[in-house]
């Protein structure tokens, strides 16, 4: 009406702030059809070949079930499978890109899963989270102690992670020295953001747990409660003297066997592998010594990050 009574379309178009071709386009429709051309219209896509109780099978299906329970070979979920899924099931017939568009609307996507050991014992665990760790934690607050996660991990030289960009058809190379070392790490961590760490070169054995143990509790205030696993070195004799020998100052606690998903300090370890020692160039075995210590010193340092384990799904019991 405004570019009717004589205003200049510009100046319509600016005043009601849409982009300045758009009103162009209006003028055209309204000249074609009138004021009815320039109300909107409902669009209309091609109808879904799947009801809603359909897709809520499918939904559930995919985040309930393990493909192995309905007789395919493989034990994580492929666009391809939940194609042959969806015509079994409902004689309907999709392209794997349709599939895919399909769970993106149910709003899945393509992720890593998490491996857990077939020989997890699920009672076990679930008494781990339900009577286990709060007895602890009440034995803990009696004795003022503080408690810690420990593990250890192994890494070597040659391990690396992370994407670089190059060229398509082009895969880029890094140089970088052809030997391999490797080095073990042992830490421990609390809900409270502390940490205490060794790195070393010597094997995993008794007496470089003990070692770390000493360490751990060098100059502590409190009274120290550890949780690791039930590994044979951290139940062995010779870690058990050393334990009483320290009057109450140290005890040990063991997680339910094969469940590194409740250990937080299992995260300590791809930080470092992933986003420190798997993107570095190594030269020698003193610089892959140095270079593990140096990122472990740094995250010792930042304790939102470590408390940010305990935020895990699987590791807010802990928190």
């Amino acid at each position: 009406k405004q570019v009717e009574a004589g205003e200049s379309p510009e100046v319509v178009i600016k005043a009601i702030g849409f982009r300045r071709g758009i009103i162009y386009n209006w003028l055209s429709k309204y000249r074609a059809g009138g004021v009815e051309a320039l109300k909107a219209k409902r669009l209309f896509g091609r109808p879904s070949k799947l009801s809603g109780w359909q897709l809520k099978w499918i939904y559930e299906t995919i985040v309930d079930k393990n493909p192995m329970q309905l007789k395919f070979q493989f034990a994580l979920w492929t666009r391809w499978m939940i194609k042959v899924l969806i015509k079994d099931e409902f004689k309907v017939n999709l392209s794997e890109v349709s599939v895919g568009r399909l769970l993106g609307n149910l709003g899945l996507s393509p992720q890593r899963p998490l491996r857990r050991a077939y020989q997890q014992d699920k009672d076990k665990v679930k008494k781990w989270l339900e009577e286990d760790y709060p007895e602890i934690k009440r034995l803990a607050k009696a004795a003022d102690a503080e408690i810690y996660f420990g593990d250890e991990a192994h890494v070597r030289s040659d391990y690396h992670s992370g994407a670089t960009w190059a060229p398509v058809g082009n895969t880029p190379e890094i140089e970088t020295t052809g030997a391999r070392y490797s080095i073990n790490m042992l830490s421990a961590i609390s809900s409270r953001g502390s940490m205490r760490f060794m790195v070393t070169k010597d094997k995993c054995n008794g007496d470089t747990f003990i070692n770390f143990l000493k360490r751990l509790i060098h100059s502590a205030d409190r009274k120290i409660f550890l949780i690791v696993d039930g590994h044979p070195v951290h139940r062995s004799i010779k870690v058990r003297k050393y334990e009483e020998s320290t009057a109450g100052r140290l005890r040990l606690f063991f997680l339910p066997p094969y469940s590194p998903e409740l250990n937080p300090d299992e995260l300590v370890w791809n930080d470092v592998k992933h986003h420190g020692i798997g993107k570095q160039i190594i030269t020698s075995a003193d610089d892959f010594k140095k270079k593990v210590a140096y990122l472990m010193r740094s995250l010792q340092k930042l304790p939102d990050i470590i408390r940010s384990f305990f935020m895990h799904k699987k590791l807010q019991y802990a928190a």
